[in-house]
């Protein structure tokens, strides 16, 4: 079965979130969708779930699970805001508890802090099924990005989140905490496991000022050209080239807010007495690069 899918991109994060839908059914799913903040004013909006939300209206489709690949280090996750908005279960992936304990550690948060995955209405092993329609959609655990990341293969569609790029910039980074080339490597080799004609849609393009952005690719495609792990490309040379490119990279300007509010499933901390929420920003534990 072949879903329709339909990407919608945040330009400000180089974000890629999908809604895919059954065309017999017209049941859907929404893949990774954003939350948009502003660092600099300490504001969150909903421009890009509510253009989601005018898609599926428009389409008449009803979502049946909104579901996120992994906790985000770039933006803020809409996953609770959409399931209010349209009564649909949330998702992520079952490790997603071994990044909260992570993270608790890093924001020194209290003892009351739940790292248990409760913020999710379900939490995904490998391997694990489920229906979109008459869409099969299947679970494939596929960290390296992230310790927790998974892969949602829907028909003949893969959502690979932060493993792929566009084959001409090959692949994604895995220096985060908790994240491993390695992990990343054994990933990327699984997914060009799957059929060639297996459409690939990725988490993150950044193409230039006023530029489309490429977001899907096959496996084929994938296996003939990714600069980084195209066939004849072994693992020793695609670790060496992965952790020399990570060595460049700054961190994401939204990562020390976004990974606070996506260990909470994508909500904000607690209100404080004034009733507005506060991030909390470590200072001095990471490299300033």
């Amino acid at each position: 079965m072949t879903p329709i899918v339909r990407a919608f991109f945040d330009r400000p994060t180089g974000s890629l979130q999908y809604v895919f839908h059954c065309p017999e059914t017209k049941k859907a799913a929404i893949v990774d969708p954003v939350w948009n903040f502003y660092p600099e004013a300490g504001a969150v909006t909903t421009e890009s779930a509510d253009a989601i939300m005018a898609y599926i209206r428009d389409a008449g489709l009803e979502v049946v699970w909104i579901l996120d690949t992994h906790p985000h280090a770039d933006h803020f996750s809409a996953a609770p805001y959409l399931s209010k908005q349209l009564g649909a279960p949330t998702g992520i992936g079952e490790k997603v508890t071994g990044v909260q304990k992570l993270w608790k550690d890093l924001y020194h948060l209290g003892d009351d802090f739940p790292t248990d995955g409760s913020q999710w209405d379900r939490l995904f092993a490998e391997g694990d099924e489920f229906m979109v329609g008459d869409i099969p959609v299947k679970v494939m655990f596929s960290p390296g990005h992230t310790l927790a990341s998974i892969t949602y293969v829907a028909g003949d569609a893969a959502f690979v989140h932060d493993t792929f790029m566009m084959p001409e910039s090959g692949t994604s980074r895995a220096d985060f905490p908790g994240g491993s080339t390695e992990d990343l490597w054994q990933s990327l080799r699984a997914i060009l496991d799957l059929p060639g004609d297996t459409r690939l849609y990725i988490g993150h393009d950044y193409p230039a000022a006023g530029a489309a952005p490429g977001y899907m690719a096959t496996v084929a495609e994938h296996r003939l050209r990714n600069r980084h792990v195209k066939d004849g490309i072994g693992k020793a040379e695609f670790i060496a080239t992965r952790e020399a490119r990570d060595a460049t990279l700054p961190l994401p300007g939204r990562m020390l807010a976004a990974l606070q509010v996506n260990i909470r499933g994508g909500r904000l901390p607690k209100a404080e007495a004034d009733g507005h929420s506060y991030l909390k920003i470590p200072v001095g534990k990471f490299d300033p690069r």
